[in-house]
């Protein structure tokens, strides 16, 4: 016997043993035998099927269960213990046949579909195609629609692009799956043939454009390098003595064009540009004049800094024209105002947003600036009931309301040339954030206010401070305590005490969904928060667990900001975390941030925070609730290039590299040891820069508007950007994600809604970009409908309370 007898692994069998000959599973029949056994028995001796000894211990156990048992259950029986076989079976021959948009979700469902237990592959993939039939049809309206949907679909997880061989294949699956044949099926396939060709000429051709770029830059860079000087040479160029140069560095008169940093015990290494140096020697003269104590006996003075003619894309005329080192000047409607600045800070529940939106509906006009999107839509309905009607503004939507004079916005959307009478800015212990904190620094000092009301943690303080002072504001500061207290418990919480009113913190996606599971078993009604879900869905499980419809809430630490929650009990499930680069423990902030939305001021006076037990201490947890104020390590506020830093500088250096215009920014215009300001993290940036810069058709601020875009590098989001980008560059219309066929939400499985989850995110990103390249992304509504389907149906996954499938 061989493969073609149908014969598949059981469970826990790999493919490679599908091919194995299986034996018949036939001993004399036993006296203690069971009414199973027996009944599996004589259908073995009818030659109805054969069975493994591997699949006989599960299928006795599932034909006790249908007993009294004929061949026919029997038969059903053995279908079910060689399901999971079929769909090894399945993803086995796709992969070797190349068919990479065959999801193991389609292998299951085709092999929940067999009913006999002895289908050969062909039978295997007859029921694989009725699948796929299936899932193209709910892909798109139309072939064409639908194969766009499955190519992006095949990119977007990483997998392609498809051979050409495959592509057509593909094409000829929709078509058949749509009803094409003949001739109109020909001409399909045809004609997809020749778009795709087209497309894979355009992204070869912008890649190799890009890679040129990157060379030229690099090399351009390379050489600017090697014609560095060391510090023991700028005694000479200039003419002076070594401890002259060394006095007029550290007065910013001398400029280093890089420091090196040391090795071990060994001294940084400074480099400068000779060029620069040169045109220096003039100056010296002056500054020892100047410095030269007069007969007086004064103190003698300090020289000038030079104005000079640097060389065109020198690094110090770089460094001029893009002047993030005077960051503050960039914001010239705020500096005309004559502004005032309030800190207000306080732990959680202390009113500190309820305060500042009172005095901001009591103005004519004003600004509310919060970290999310979520956070900007309650800024607008808490400013509607105090009577004011708001327009909203974020990366992703526009709502105006004509004749209003108020606005709530993300931090990222402000409007630096719109005066108004009061901004409020949340959250301002985000400007020591990584990856968002220059766009705290931009609001703060731009918000183009006479009152600006600064919110925030304790720890925000010296950092607003210091971006008051280089604004040149005043600055009143007010401190709010919290409403009620704030306890940390004596012991660990056991996963089977958690009750009514509880938090359970878990620091990933992955540990929400399986506490979730277990929580489920136990019989607790569960709602869950946590990054990936859309605030439209967050919202919703946040009023499940407000409302009662839900006993417990596990959530990530994305309730640390915003969502009021009637917590009673803050529980951590462990004190450390994976903070993008190794795993740490939980700091004070973290824990007072998190653990501080227990207790609700009119719901439960007093918060309790915990930990679940084998999690931590729960005098770490006191330890922390009872730090004070962390100081930052670094007092500079970060600081990023906008849209006229990066034209001017391009400009400065003659070049349309949106890279070569980065990579300067990031070497020349802010040194690594300025006073005042760093230079915040580019490196997302820069990656779509490279992607995207041999698009034709795309001017340099559309392609810098492309590196802003919020995605997922994760989820391969820099090289979907480039793909979109090169639709757009050639003219033609971006289409929006689509989710395509989505499973009852009952049935729906974690793969399932994880996919849901990342063509949400994919979603935001394009909506993101329709509202700035409008004719290149016209499907709005059709982006929104989609939109709106999968948080509809993702929320109605996180409903079901019965025993979860969402397990790992």
């Amino acid at each position: 016997m061989n493969d073609s007898t149908g014969v598949f692994p059981s469970l826990g069998e790999s493919p490679e043993d599908s091919l194995a000959t299986p034996v018949a599973f036939l001993e004399p029949r036993r006296p203690s035998a069971s009414p199973a056994e027996a009944a599996i028995e004589a259908a073995i001796e009818t030659g109805a099927f054969t069975v493994t000894p591997r699949e006989m211990p599960m299928l006795i156990r599932l034909v006790e269960r249908r007993m009294p048992a004929d061949a026919d259950s029997i038969g059903q029986a053995l279908c079910e213990v060689r399901r999971r076989g079929w769909t090894a079976r399945l993803n086995d021959l796709a992969n070797r046949a190349g068919r990479i948009w065959v999801r193991r979700a389609d292998s299951t469902t085709a092999a929940a579909a067999i009913t006999d237990p002895l289908a050969d592959d062909g039978a295997l993939l007859a029921a694989l195609d009725a699948v796929l039939a299936v899932r193209f049809r709910a892909a798109g309206a139309k072939p064409g629609a639908a194969i766009e949907s499955v190519v992006a679909e095949i990119a977007d997880a990483g997998l392609g692009p498809l051979p050409a061989e495959r592509h057509e294949e593909l094409a000829r699956a929709i078509a058949a799956a749509h009803g094409l044949e003949g001739p109109a099926a020909t001409r399909f396939v045809s004609a997809v043939a020749q778009v795709e060709a087209r497309r894979r000429q355009e992204h070869r051709a912008a890649e190799a454009a890009a890679r040129a770029l990157r060379r030229e830059e690099e090399a351009r860079l390379r050489e600017w390098e090697r014609s560095l000087v060391e510090f023991r040479q700028v005694p000479g160029l200039l003419g002076c003595s070594d401890k002259e140069a060394l006095r007029w560095i550290g007065l910013n008169l001398i400029p280093v064009a890089r420091r090196i940093p040391a090795r071990g015990k060994g001294q940084e290494r400074w480099e400068s540009d000779p060029a620069e140096l040169v045109k220096l020697r003039p100056q010296v003269i002056t500054w020892r004049e100047t410095e030269q104590p007069p007969a007086t006996g004064r103190k003698r003075g300090k020289p000038a800094a030079p104005a000079l003619k640097l060389g065109r894309g020198a690094n110090a005329a770089v460094a001029r024209v893009a002047a993030l080192d005077r960051y503050a000047g960039h914001f010239a409607t705020a500096r005309a105002l004559n502004r005032r600045i309030t800190l207000v800070t306080g732990p959680t529940n202390s009113g500190k947003s309820h305060t500042a939106l009172d005095r901001l509906a009591q103005a004519e006009s004003g600004l509310a600036l919060a970290p999310l999107r979520l956070l900007a839509h309650e800024s607008r309905e808490a400013l509607g009931s105090r009577g004011i009607a708001a327009s909203l503004s974020t990366g992703e939507e526009r709502m105006p309301v004509p004749g209003s004079r108020h606005l709530a916005a993300t931090v990222e959307m402000c409007p630096f040339q719109a005066p108004v009478d009061v901004a409020v800015v949340d959250e301002a212990q985000m400007l020591q954030d990584r990856d968002r904190g220059a766009a705290w620094t931009a609001a703060i000092m731009g918000a183009p206010a006479r009152d600006v009301f600064v919110l925030g943690a304790p720890e925000c303080a010296t950092l607003v401070r210091r971006i008051a002072g280089l604004c040149g504001d005043p600055m009143e500061e007010v401190t709010l305590e919290r409403k009620g207290p704030l306890t940390p418990a004596s012991k660990p919480v056991a996963l089977g005490d958690l009750k009514s009113g509880d938090a359970l913190v878990a620091f990933s996606r992955r540990d929400v969904l399986d506490f979730r599971a277990e929580l489920v078993k136990r019989g607790k009604r569960v709602a869950v928060v946590y990054g990936a879900l859309s605030p439209e869905v967050r919202r919703a499980e946040a009023a499940r667990f407000r409302d009662g419809d839900a006993d417990v809430l596990v959530a990530t630490d994305a309730i640390g900001m915003g969502l009021n929650l009637p917590i009673r009990r803050v529980v951590f499930s462990t004190l450390r975390k994976f903070d993008g680069e190794g795993k740490r423990e939980l700091n004070a902030q973290e824990i007072k941030q998190i653990g501080g939305r227990a207790g609700r001021f009119g719901r439960f006076e007093e918060g309790v925070v915990s930990v679940l037990a084998g999690g931590g201490s729960p005098d770490f947890v006191r330890m922390m609730l009872n730090a004070p104020p962390a100081v930052p390590q670094d007092l500079r506020p970060q600081v990023q290039p906008d849209a006229d830093i990066v034209a001017a500088v391009a400009a400065e250096i003659g070049s349309d590299s949106l890279y070569g215009v980065l990579s300067r920014i990031r070497r020349a215009v802010l040194r690594t040891d300025d006073p005042n300001y760093r230079l915040a993290d580019m490196e997302q940036a820069l990656a779509v820069a490279s992607a995207v810069d041999g698009v034709g058709g795309l001017g340099l601020l559309d392609r810098w508007t492309y590196a802003l875009c919020p995605v997922d590098e994760r989820d391969n989001g820099v090289s979907r950007l480039a793909r979109w980008a090169v639709e757009h560059g050639g003219g033609r219309p971006v289409a929006p994600p689509t989710a395509g066929r989505l499973p009852a939400p009952e049935r729906a499985t974690r793969e399932e809604l994880e996919r849901a989850e990342k063509t949400h995110k994919r979603l935001v990103a394009w909506r993101w970009l329709s509202l700035r390249f409008e004719e290149a992304y016209p499907d709005r509504a059709e982006a929104e409908a989609e939109t709106a389907r999968l948080d509809r149906w993702i929320e109605d996954v996180l409903r079901q309370q019965r025993r979860s499938r969402l397990v790992a």
